[in-house]
């Protein structure tokens, strides 16, 4: 067990022979901490903490009571192989949040990017990769193998099925099941997640040109109502795609590789 004389550790907290205290960290009553788990600094659990296996916890990070992070996957191909967690710094996972570690089969890593927000009770699955800046809101479970783009905002009580990718700046409103890939931007609602249209609003806080908002909007009526198929209607904006950074983003998102068919505009 490495503590770094500056960290904060309540009599009551077990820190297991191993473990990673880096400076700065406060670990709370009744938390756990287990061999295999590296803290950076300043890094704070609050109550109730469990954090175990092959963990990695970014720096600033807070974790509120009742969290499991690092437990083994919930796959029944899962066989104890040693597999990994890797949470960035500054994210702010509230209370029953879950987070399992990847598998053999998955990659074997579970990845959390940078400045997210978990909130109560959702569970982020085995070998899924989140980006930076996403938020999951109370009680939305993400399945496992999914990949979640940089600031997307999946609503309350979501749930996102195994390998489905959502792309970067989409939006999921709540009560929502997604069981295909949502394009970057992507404004997604209903029962059975419809893709409605645009993240209008997020584009224009992460400061997107009028000119830019534009041409999206004209895109996404291309991919819409165009002639052809869906492919066909994304390849017809390669030009669009030269002007626009936004444009390329979707029609590369698209035209990437994926497990999933794609959530196509109603």
């Amino acid at each position: 067990m490495a503590v770094h004389p500056s960290a904060e550790l309540h009599p009551s907290a077990v820190i297991e022979n191993g473990a990673e205290i880096g400076p700065g960290c406060s670990i709370g009553p009744f938390c756990l901490v287990g061999a295999q788990v590296r803290l950076a600094a300043n890094v704070m659990l609050k109550s109730h903490v469990v954090l175990t296996g092959d963990t990695g916890i970014g720096e600033g990070t807070k974790i509120f009571s009742f969290a499991v992070i690092g437990e083994i996957p919930q796959d029944m191909k899962y066989r104890g192989e040693q597999t990994r967690l890797i949470i960035g710094a500054h994210n702010t996972i509230r209370e029953h949040v879950t987070i399992n570690a990847g598998t053999a089969g998955g990659g074997g890593v579970t990845r959390i990017g940078d400045d997210g927000l978990f909130l109560a009770g959702c569970h982020i699955a085995h070998d899924t990769q989140v980006g930076n800046r996403v938020i999951v809101v109370n009680s939305a479970a993400i399945a496992g193998h999914c990949v979640i783009e940089d600031d997307v905002l999946i609503g309350g009580l979501c749930g996102i099925h195994q390998f489905v990718r959502i792309g970067r700046g989409a939006i999921i409103g709540a009560v929502t099941m997604v069981t295909h890939d949502v394009i970057p931007y992507g404004l997604v609602h209903a029962a059975r997640g419809e893709l409605e249209g645009l993240n209008l609003i997020g584009l224009k806080r992460r400061g997107a040109s009028k000119a830019e908002i534009t041409a999206l909007r004209a895109a996404f009526q291309t991919l819409s109502d165009g002639e052809g198929s869906f492919l066909d209607r994304v390849r017809s904006l390669k030009d669009e795609a030269a002007q626009y950074d936004h444009i390329a983003e979707i029609v590369d998102f698209i035209l990437g590789p994926t497990e999933r068919s794609f959530l196509t505009p109603g």
